[in-house]
Formats: structure tokens, C-alpha cells, sequence
């Protein structure tokens, strides 16, 4: 099969910009479409490198084919005149695990599912030669199959990565609604710290762990796909070869020399030791001042830092008043630090209010699906 993949990566809305620098400092170019996509080409290894290094990413696909779609059949006619014979060997199982409609004619998703399916099926008797009505056997490795249809224009997709990338393989425990990782990642390259990674960081209400292991791996140029395992990797035109050079290249660019000033703060005792074992295991321990303590009893007399704090909300959301008095006092802890710059996500439009100080900048984004806001608080230049 030709190695000339047309690929894309997916993120949460707002991240696209990040995930398409990422690519290119990896050497790939690429280019955002109209739907918020980030798209690029290449063979097995740009698919290797970029689910290896990508931060911000979801996962990483192969588009199949691209074709209108207003009706059912034409759905089955386009889904079969693709070369699935060079994708899904005989024995291979190929669930189409997701379909997703958009302002398309098309839009029962499970029958968009049946559909696709139906029509792999067909092409695969024919190619290896299998009557009609005996089953295929799909005792094999998993390539799972999905079906995007916007505005009438049907991409069908392979996803390479399986789990999503913000699994790094390091969470041994998340207590309650963590952040996710690719978001946290997303959020520490919107910061002024990516610029000077020896100034302070610090997260004081820092739960599991997940911003101050996510910014020493970027610091440290840990990959973060290192420790961890991709769908790709179980396919014979595949293979575990192009992952494991590529492996075997990231631990040598490991930046074992420069010296971090991180720190994480939580008031529960329970989640710091989480947090400590977490660190541990993406082998940034060391690199992290993990503390009990009360966000109201955070003091410093450095200078320069950087605050990062996802707060309780949502799913974590304390009682109101509490929420109230914990945003006030934040205000308060923060506001001295006149040459540190703060940022802060939550879903709460009131936080500003709250917090006591307008924002000098406002990001919108999505955790799942939910919307946060990502403000931003500017230090003063020294």
C-alpha cells in the first residue's frame, strides 16, 4: 500500500492553533481547515512521530476517503469504492465505533454506523473472495472505523492512536474530575512560562498533580506518548518498528540539564500523595515540590512566577458560598504578586467578580464538554 496518508488531529474547540504549532515544530506542515480541522500528510512514521509528541491533541487519523453523501445509498457506494483491502487484512476487526452528523441530510447516526459497516463488509467478500451471507471472521487486531458527514460530505476515518493522547500512561489515580492532560498542556502553552521555563510555577490547588507534571514534561522535552502503547502498533503494515526507533530517539532528547522551580499546593493531604505518585511514574518527581497546604496560605517572595489553577467548578463545584469565599480569598493570595501572572480556568462567569479584578485577557474553551474561560492576569515587566 502507498505510504502517502492524508491525516488529520483532533482537539477540543480553541486548541487547534496549538496542536498545528506543535506539528510544526515536529517538522510537519499542516494547515487548519474550514471545520477547525488540523490537517497534514505523510507516511507511518509522521503518524508514529505525531502521536508520540502531540500534547494538545485528542488522536490522530487517517481520512480514508472523502465523497457526497445526501443519501443512504450513496453512503454505501462511496464507503465501498474505498480500498479497504489495503487497511483490514483478513481476520482483522473493524467496529465503525463512531458516527457524527452535522447540518447533513443523513443524520441517524446508528444507521450511518450499520450503513458503513455494511458496506466494508461487502468490499472485503469480494476482494478475498467470500460468499455473500457467510460472515467475516474478526478475531483480530482492532482498526477502529468512523464516519464523519458535514453539510452532506461524508469523511470516513481510521483512528491510529486508540486511546485518546491525553492518556499518558502516568495517572495511577485522578481523584475527582481532574483536568484532563492534553487540556492542561494546552493551557501551560498559552502561558507566559513556556517563554522562560527556569521562572516559578506554581498550582496551588493542584489535585492530582496533572498542570505541574504536564509543565516538567514539557520543560524536561519528555514526550508524551513515551509511556504508553498505540492501536497502530498491533497492524502488520504497521508495526512496533517505526514507534520504537522513534522511542529509543525521544528518551535521547530528554533535557536532563535544566534546573525547574515547579510546585503544586492542595488542602487535601489524600490528593498531594496522588499527586507524588503520579509524578513519580512520568519520572518527574523530582522536578516537583508537592505540599499540603491551604490556597489562603500560599506567600512567596519570589518574583517573575507564574500561577496556573483550574479551581472547583462544575462536577468539583463546592456549595456557592463556598465557591464565593474560595475566589475571593484567591483574589486576595494573588493580588500582591504584582510580577507574577496568574491564570486561572472555570466555568463560572462570575468569577472576575468574585475574584475581584477583571481579567487583562479571556480565553474560551472547552474540558469535554464543557465550556470554561481561561482568565488571564498579566505580571508587571521588572
Amino acid at each position: 500500500m502507498t505510504e502517502n496518508y492524508k491525516l488529520v488531529a483532533t482537539s477540543a474547540a480553541g486548541i487547534e492553533s496549538l496542536v498545528s504549532r506543535e506539528l510544526k515544530e515536529l517538522g510537519i506542515e499542516n494547515k487548519i481547515d474550514d471545520n477547525s480541522r488540523v490537517l497534514f500528510s505523510g507516511n507511518n512514521e509522521t503518524i508514529a512521530l505525531a502521536n508520540l509528541w502531540l500534547r494538545t491533541a485528542d488522536r490522530v487519523k487517517i481520512i480514508v476517503g472523502e465523497f457526497e453523501a445526501n443519501t443512504f445509498e450513496e453512503l454505501f457506494q462511496g464507503v465501498l469504492a474505498l480500498n479497504w483491502q489495503d487497511y483490514l487484512p483478513l481476520g482483522y476487526a473493524f467496529p465503525v465505533t463512531k458516527a457524527k452528523s452535522v447540518k447533513s441530510t443523513l443524520h441517524n447516526e446508528p444507521s450511518i454506523q450499520a450503513i458503513t459497516k455494511k458496506a466494508i463488509v461487502k468490499k472485503l467478500q469480494t476482494h478475498f473472495h467470500r460468499p455473500d451471507g457467510v460472515p467475516l471472521i474478526e478475531n483480530g487486531p482492532v482498526v477502529p472505523i468512523e464516519v464523519s458527514i458535514h453539510k452532506n460530505k461524508a469523511t470516513i476515518l481510521i483512528d491510529t492512536s486508540g486511546e485518546s493522547l491525553f492518556k499518558r500512561g502516568y495517572r495511577i489515580d485522578k481523584g475527582g474530575a481532574p483536568i484532563k492532560e492534553n487540556m492542561a498542556a494546552s493551557i501551560i502553552m498559552l502561558t507566559n512560562w513556556r517563554v522562560n521555563m527556569k521562572r516559578p510555577f506554581v498550582d496551588p490547588t493542584c489535585g492530582s498533580g496533572t498542570f505541574p507534571i504536564e509543565a516538567a514534561m514539557i520543560a524536561r522535552n519528555i514526550a508524551p506518548g513515551l509511556r504508553r502503547n498505540f492501536i497502530c502498533e498491533e497492524w502488520n503494515w504497521f508495526g512496533k518498528d517505526t514507534f520504537n526507533k522513534l522511542r529509543a530517539e525521544a528518551k535521547g532528547k530528554i533535557n536532563k540539564d535544566i534546573e525547574l522551580d515547579i510546585s503544586g499546593f492542595d488542602i487535601d493531604g489524600r490528593m498531594v500523595e496522588i499527586a507524588k505518585e503520579n509524578a513519580k511514574v512520568a519520572g518527574v518527581y523530582d522536578d516537583i515540590n508537592f505540599k499540603q497546604m491551604r490556597l489562603q496560605d500560599f506567600h512567596t517572595d519570589k518574583e517573575d512566577g507564574v500561577i496556573v489553577s483550574n479551581p472547583p467548578y462544575g462536577e468539583r463545584l463546592l456549595k456557592f458560598e463556598d465557591v464565593k469565599v474560595l475566589y475571593k480569598e484567591m483574589g486576595e493570595v494573588f493580588r500582591p504578586l504584582t510580577t507574577w501572572s496568574k491564570y486561572i480556568l472555570t466555568s463560572d462567569l462570575m468569577f472576575e467578580e468574585k475574584y475581584g479584578q477583571k481579567a487583562t485577557k479571556k480565553r474560551k474553551l472547552y474540558n469535554g464538554t464543557l465550556r470554561v474561560d481561561l482568565y488571564q492576569y498579566f505580571g508587571k515587566r521588572k
